[in-house]
């Protein structure tokens, strides 16, 4: 002891060791702490796990492979060192002069190009594990390699499927420019493509050099004088490219080439962790829903949506199942837990099932599908069954369930259906304990308020009108009493209109053949008795038109018998042998405009005239007689052909019909010179066969009657020789629906050439070749021939 003081220096030195020795012990444990909590940085970006699980995973590397934590702490983080550097941080698995206590301090004073990068690569690591897209990504990066390499932009892109690539996230970007490159071809000489080909990172530190054989990314690719492009992950089979653009030209160094490559170390483990399930309160919450939909039946899923760099949704991951959700591939619960919706379940894409996901995302309520048939598999058959989707929001996911509607549920809707589309309602009475029901259907059909209630079966017959209760009465009570089925109709009014109805019902009996239970149905038979009644109306009315045509027509045949006799034979007329045929629109019927005379003038002179009035039915008939008598008239008192034309067409003119309209061809014939003398209004010329040789006259100049107050006709002569044949004929003759009058006459004049040989049945044959077994017009055709000398 010092006698001065008291003091006792060997308790002080003690106590001094002892804080020294306490010091180096929190000293050591916080370098410790430090080299540990970098590790667990470093392993949390490369695998994309929590906190926790890095720390577990370090204790278990450590414990397998008989080292300390902290012995593994520095394997952890050599791991993202360059091969070489490698072996220099863990030769003796700590630093250089670190034997004793090693310290963050003395990692962090190795030689440049070791600290320096773990350093680094341990605030990236640390600052990876909060960000949550590709985009946040690429901006973290940018944050930390812009002091270190100079970096003013950092992209990733992702290879597609097809082969080219997509835009996964940018940073330093403008938004112009990152929408033009958000999606690149398949092209020859883009980097990008390149290295995630070769799985060789590429330094482009020359532009004016490298834009000769590269397609660089840019408006203007001297923006970035150099760049650098590496595969995520280095080596392997990197689906991902990293890019770093900088505004200064030159070189990389060999550290930075090294910090970048270890980045992208780094980058691919947390691009995986944005597609495996989360750790956290996401697990926790999928955790949770899982045991819930442990315990339920039926098939629902929890998903969770998957954004792409652009954060578009492009697939759900399943995070939690019930027993009974099954996949297209056949697994089923928990099996299916971390699959895709689009592997699950591809005929989901561009359904209306992934818009009703999308909106259910967006706006929080939930979205329920339209009913749907799906094939399901029961006891190995397949079974077709009803099916809708709801899709309800749950946190930052969905809770997708597919309800399947039940058979009952089915069967009473298939019955509405039938009830509504046959419009018809059921009803039953049960006659022992007085219960009634009807459908709501049957209410409509009987015009009965609901709120009234049924009625009776004995009541029934009360809502019919009075001439139709007794017959249903009877028909019930019969049912009652015996048990004999009916079928009755009746009618009912509702509001103004009266409604036919039909009633259907039968008894259920008891043992004894009592009747203990009525069910039926009731039915409106409204459209169908109305399109009746108008049916019956209509037939009656087409009879009654049908009787009066009858009538029309069979006047008109004997008028026009009357008017127009038929020779049976052909008659001699000036020296010429004439032949007529008349055949009308409709066989049996004479009832036609066409007409036709043959008769001999007081000078011996024979006139011949063919016309045609427009039009059938009595109206025509008599037009005819009319143009027929007068014309024969006039010409018999002396007018000339052209004359008589031009009076007959004011008659028409100033007729009760004047839109009535006439065709006509006059010949008068004189047998002393044998000359013929025509003149037509707007008719088929005549056609003369002459030695075998057939040939249409041509016409006179002649407007068709009825249609000109100031027509003009003119007149023609021709000679006829011995075994002149002259056919002067309507156009029914020669018409034919769809075909022109030119090819009409060519097959009129083959016809006669055909058939000119021979004195009798001519005729008929040519009708028969020309006309065939239909007829649209009424045909009449007169024949006139000049004998040879000696006939």
């Amino acid at each position: 002891m010092d006698p001065g003081t008291g003091t006792d220096v060997t308790a002080l030195a003690k106590v001094v060791a002892r804080q020294r020795a306490e010091m180096e012990r929190l000293r050591n444990a916080a370098a410790v702490t430090a080299v540990l909590e970098r590790a667990k940085g470093a392993l949390m970006a490369t695998t994309g796990c929590s906190p926790d699980s890095a720390h577990e995973e370090l204790v278990q590397r450590a414990k397998a492979g008989g080292r300390t934590l902290l012995e593994e702490c520095w394997l952890a983080l050599g791991a993202l060192l360059p091969p070489e550097q490698q072996a220099a941080a863990t030769a003796g698995l700590e630093p250089p002069g670190a034997a004793d206590a090693p310290s963050a301090a003395v990692w962090e004073s190795a030689p440049a190009g070791t600290g320096d990068i773990a350093e680094v690569l341990a605030r990236v690591g640390r600052d990876l594990v909060g960000v949550r897209s590709p985009q946040e990504l690429a901006g973290c990066l940018l944050e930390h390699l812009g002091p270190e390499v100079g970096a003013d932009a950092v992209i990733f892109y992702g290879r597609l499927p097809e082969g080219g690539l997509e835009l996964m996230g940018h940073a330093g970007l403008d938004a112009p420019l990152a929408a033009q490159w958000r999606r690149v071809p398949p092209l020859s000489g883009v980097t990008p493509l390149d290295i995630l080909e070769t799985r060789e990172a590429c330094w482009l530190e020359d532009v004016s050099r490298e834009r000769q054989g590269h397609l660089l990314i840019g408006g203007r690719p001297e923006r970035w004088p150099s760049r650098a492009w590496l595969p995520v992950p280095p080596g392997g089979s990197p689906g991902v490219a990293l890019g770093v653009m900088r505004r200064q030209a030159g070189p990389f160094p060999r550290r930075q080439r090294e910090l970048l490559r270890a980045v992208a170390r780094l980058c691919a483990g947390r691009l995986r962790a944005f597609d495996a399930p989360q750790e956290g309160t996401g697990d926790r919450v999928a955790q949770t829903v899982q045991a819930v939909l442990d315990a339920l039946p039926g098939a629902t899923v929890l998903l969770t949506p998957l954004l792409s760099g652009s954060g578009e949704v492009e697939d759900y991951r399943i995070d939690a199942a019930t027993p009974e959700a099954v996949d297209v591939f056949g697994r089923a619960g928990r099996d299916m837990l971390g699959k895709h919706i689009l592997e699950s379940y591809p005929s989901v894409a561009g359904e209306p099932l992934w818009r009703g996901y999308l909106d259910a995302l967006t706006t929080k309520v939930p979205f329920e599908s339209e009913p749907f048939a799906y094939q399901d598999v029961a006891d190995g058959v397949p079974v077709t069954a009803t099916y809708s989707v709801r899709a309800a929001p749950l946190g930052a996911g969905l809770l997708v369930t597919w309800l399947r509607h039940d058979p009952v549920e089915r069967q009473e809707q298939r019955l509405s259906d039938v009830q509504r589309l046959g419009n018809l309602g059921w009803a039953n009475w049960n006659l022992v304990t007085q219960e009634i029901a009807w459908s709501a259907q049957a209410y409509a059909v009987l015009g009965r308020a609901p709120a009234r209630g049924p009625v009776r079966l004995e009541e029934l017959p009360d809502l019919a009108l009075p001439e139709d209760a007794g017959t249903l009465a009877h028909a019930i009570a019969d049912l009652v009493r015996h048990g004999r089925p009916f079928d009755v109709p009746f009618r009912v009014r509702a509001a103004e209109d009266v409604r036919h109805l039909r009633f259907v019902a039968e008894a259920v009996t008891e043992p004894d053949g009592t009747p203990a239970e009525v069910h039926g149905f009731v039915q409106d038979l409204t459209p169908q008795r109305s399109a009746e009644l108008a049916l019956v109306e209509s037939e009656r009315a087409v009879l009654l038109q049908r009787g009066i045509l009858q009538a029309e027509r069979a006047l008109a045949a004997r008028l026009q018998h009357a008017l127009l006799p038929l020779p049976s034979e052909p008659v001699r007329l000036a020296g010429l042998c004439v032949d007529v045929a008349y055949l009308p629109a409709q066989s049996g019927i004479h009832v036609g405009g066409d007409w036709f005379s043959a008769v001999e003038l007081p000078n011996d002179d024979a006139l011949f005239v063919v016309g045609d009035v427009a039009g059938h039915g009595i109206g025509a008939v008599a037009t005819m007689a009319q143009l027929r008598f007068t014309a024969k008239g006039m010409v018999s008192t002396g007018s000339s052909l052209t004359g008589a034309l031009g009076r007959l067409n004011r008659l028409l003119l100033h007729s009760r019909d004047s839109r009535t309209t006439a065709t006509m061809v006059l010949a008068r014939y004189h047998p002393g010179s044998r000359v013929l003398t025509w003149a037509q209004a707007g008719h088929p010329p005549p056609l003369l066969v002459r030695d075998g040789k057939v040939r249409f006259l041509d016409r006179p100049g002649g407007m068709l009657l009825g249609a000109s107050a100031n027509p003009v006709y003119e007149s023609a002569e021709i000679r006829l020789e011995p075994g002149d044949r002259l056919l002067m004929y309507t156009d029914g003759l020669m018409e034919r629906l769809g075909e022109g009058l030119d090819m009409g006459f060519a097959r009129l004049a083959e016809a006669v050439r055909v058939h000119t040989c021979g004195p009798s049945g001519s005729l008929d044959a040519l009708l028969d070749t020309m006309l065939g077994q239909r007829r649209r017009d009424d045909v009449c055709l007169l024949d006139i021939r000049m004998p040879v000398d000696g006939e």
